[in-house]
């Protein structure tokens, strides 16, 4: 399955920083650690040597990976025609058959973070979400089996606790 080309605003600016923060910071901090092991000496038994190299292909990686998925990211700004229906950037508040609530802001493939509610909009649960309104029944197709869950809040800002 290909992987939504969406992200929020937010999710947008985590990228960007952290794309920031790794070529002016992170990467010129590792590459003078690099030349400073590599003036003590011999470099095949030097650690820092090693290490910094190894830290150097890592940053470069990622820089390299963020650049060209950033070039083809969409940034999806909630429209306020989707008010009380579930789309991208929304905040669903569920209930389960068992009355537990959860809380989830549907979000790219780049920014998922269950431990935040973030999930992406290409999970079984998000998939099954859109286009729902509140108080919708929604049955959501997992590889554990079928789940119900009830929709009892949709909006477009965080919710507030």
């Amino acid at each position: 399955m290909k992987k939504a080309n969406l992200i929020t605003k937010d999710g947008w600016n985590a990228l960007e920083a952290e794309l920031k923060f790794l070529w002016k910071e992170e990467r010129p901090r590792v590459t003078q650690a690099v030349s400073d092991a590599a003036a003590l000496g011999d470099r095949s038994e030097n650690a820092e040597y090693i290490y910094g190299k190894k830290r150097l292909r890592e940053i470069d990686r990622r820089v390299r990976f963020l650049s060209k998925r950033m070039e083809v990211l969409r940034v999806v700004e909630p429209d306020p025609r989707q008010e009380g229906k579930a789309f991208f950037g929304a905040w669903l508040e569920l209930e389960s058959e068992q009355g537990e609530t959860q809380r989830y802001q549907l979000v790219g493939p780049d920014e998922f973070n269950v431990a935040e509610g973030k999930i992406s909009i290409d999970s079984p649960l998000a998939r099954a979400m859109l286009g729902k309104a509140v108080d919708d029944e929604v049955v959501v197709r997992t590889p554990a089996g079928e789940q119900l869950w009830y929709v009892n809040q949709i909006q477009y800002q965080p919710f507030e606790d």
